[in-house]
Order: structure tokens, then C-alpha cells, then sequence
């Protein structure tokens, strides 16, 4: 049983949610992004997403785009992001989702990025701009099935497409909440409810919500209708609000044993 299936198994028999956070790699420099995540993990993380940064981050809202920019100009690159992984690996034992664009990884390598994030620790990836139809072209140059493949399903996408997706994926699947870009207002619990029961009719895997989710009451409402919560710019929005904070790693920390609790 591998870490993303273990952590969704033990927080069912516990009766949570899965609270996931999206962090750039690297923002705002190399040392303080390990401690943010590291105060993330131990203040009740149950999944990372490392964003490999990348210039041209068409899904992401401006929040998440200036978080790649900042990373971008410190020289965080896919190599230093497996290198993050693997110190993150040392100090905690949460599934680890790299989350990336399909250019960062063709240009590193498909086999070698494959290879790299397995032995960093790596347990998904999740590839904004890939769909199921190209994803051949990555995965068929792994070497084994040591990473799950994450999806993401658009509220846009018909039942059909959903089965379609679904099939082809591991670890959880990632419904967006709504049409637009990371960091967007307007969360509609309804809305998101009929989606994730549309997309439950075809699959067994956990589903995920994220987009527009930055209070604990989004948690908690988001949290009665999906398997795991999905937060990112409200995280991103802090550590550019407070960089020269000296307490910002202990502050983010604390925003996660906020939102954590509303996922019981």
C-alpha cells in the first residue's frame, strides 16, 4: 500500500478529510520553503503539492504566478525541486504530489524525472497541461509504477469525460471547483457537491476539491461533500504578504492546524 492510498485508508477509519496544500518549491528562497513545509507537516498536513515553478503557468491565478516568478529568479529548477523533496523526505513520511506543467518535465527528462522523484521519495505527479490522451508519451518511459498519476476533472467536463479521465488515474483525482484559475472567489458548495457526486458514479478513487478554497469554513463545507480539500494561493497569499516576517513558517504552520481542524 503506498503512501497516497495508506493516508486517504487511515483518514477514512478516522473519519477526516484529506487536507492537502499546494506550496511553490522554493518561495521565496530554497531555506525558507523547507521550513514552511516542514511546519505544514508537522502541524497536520495529511498531503504536500510541491509546484515545480514555471514561467507560463496558464491555470494559476496571479498569486501562484508571482510565487513561480519569485522561485524562478532564485534559480529553482525541476533538479532543485527533487533535491527539495528528498530533504523533505528525511523529515516526514506524507504522500508528496509534484505538481508541474508538461515542459518542465519533458525538458529534464520523462525517464529521468521518472527516476529522480522515485528515489527523492516522490509519490505523484500531477501535470496541469497533460491529458490522458498525450500522458502516454511521460509515463511510457517510467521505468515501473512508483508514482501515481493525479488528474485533474474541469466542472465543465461531462460524465463521460469523467469516466474517461478517471480511468487512467491513481491516487486521487482533482476536481476543480470552479471555471477559472487558482485563487478565484465564488465558491458554490452545491455546485461542487453535484459535481463530486457526478464524478463519484464513476470512480472509487478519492476526490479532491480545490480552487477558491481559503477559509476554514470553505474546509469545512467543502470537507462534507469530498474525500480531501485543496489549498494553495490562500497559502502563496501568505508567504507574500509576510517574507520578511521572520515568524512566517510558524504563521503558515498555524493556518494549517486551522484549516486541519475543520476537515473532522
Amino acid at each position: 500500500m503506498n503512501r497516497i492510498h495508506k493516508t486517504f485508508e487511515t483518514l477514512k477509519q478516522k473519519n477526516e478529510k484529506a487536507l492537502v496544500g499546494f506550496v511553490s518549491a522554493g518561495d521565496p528562497d530554497v531555506e525558507t520553503s523547507l521550513k514552511i513545509v516542514e511546519a505544514m507537516c508537522e502541524a497536520g498536513l495529511d498531503v504536500l503539492e510541491l509546484g515545480i515553478p514555471f514561467s507560463d503557468p496558464t491555470s494559476d491565478g496571479p498569486v501562484i504566478q508571482r510565487s513561480s516568478a519569485r522561485a524562478l529568479e532564485k534559480g529553482v529548477n525541476p533538479g532543485v525541486v527533487l533535491e527539495m523533496t528528498k530533504k523533505i523526505r528525511e523529515k516526514t513520511d506524507i504522500p508528496i504530489i509534484l505538481f508541474s506543467y508538461y515542459n518542465p518535465i519533458l525538458a529534464y527528462g520523462n525517464d529521468a524525472f521518472y527516476r529522480d522523484a522515485v528515489a527523492a521519495g516522490a509519490d505523484g505527479v500531477l501535470v496541469v497541461d497533460l491529458p490522458p490522451e498525450e500522458s502516454d508519451e511521460m509515463t511510457a518511459q517510467w521505468a515501473g509504477n512508483g508514482l501515481d498519476v493525479i488528474r485533474l476533472i474541469a466542472p465543465t467536463t461531462p460524465v463521460e469525460r469523467m469516466a474517461h479521465i478517471a480511468d487512467g488515474a491513481t491516487g486521487f483525482l482533482y476536481l476543480v471547483s470552479m471555471i477559472g484559475i487558482t485563487g478565484s472567489g465564488g465558491l458554490d458548495t452545491a455546485f461542487i457537491r453535484k459535481y463530486a457526486d457526478d464524478l463519484r458514479s464513476v470512480t472509487g478513487l478519492p476526490i479532491c476539491v480545490g480552487f477558491g478554497i481559503s477559509t476554514a469554513e470553505h474546509v469545512r463545507a467543502v470537507a462534507s461533500v469530498a474525500d480531501g480539500v485543496v489549498i494553495g494561493s490562500a497559502f502563496e497569499r501568505m508567504i507574500e504578504e509576510n517574507i520578511e516576517n521572520p515568524d512566517l513558517a510558524g504563521m503558515i504552520g498555524e493556518r494549517v492546524r486551522e484549516y486541519k481542524a475543520a476537515t473532522r
